[in-house]
């Protein structure tokens, strides 16, 4: 346990502006959701522009990491698909 607590730390170190970034599009983005609350094509469009956003996050993070791989790239890909998809049925019934 400790040295996963030692990774993130030393993860969150180097990166932090990219961490904080993404925290922040998260916060915009819920809150967007409260204040589109009952306009579903609203918030249907927010929800793929977050979804999008953290896909293209995903990929500018690798590459100032030097490991970005479609591998990569795809799993951030079905991440979003799966967020986007559960979100969907939660959000839009």
């Amino acid at each position: 346990m400790d040295i996963v607590l030692k990774h993130i730390s030393q993860e969150f170190r180097h990166h932090a502006f990219d961490y904080l970034l993404l925290c922040t599009a998260g916060v915009f983005f819920l809150i967007s959701l409260n204040i589109l609350r009952g306009e579903r094509l609203m918030e249907l469009v927010m929800l793929v522009a977050f979804v999008s956003f953290y896909v293209i996050w995903g990929i500018y993070h690798h590459i100032l990491r030097n490991d970005l791989h479609l591998k990569i790239v795809l799993e951030y890909i079905l991440i979003g698909f799966t967020l986007l998809f559960l979100l969907k049925i939660i959000i839009l019934p």
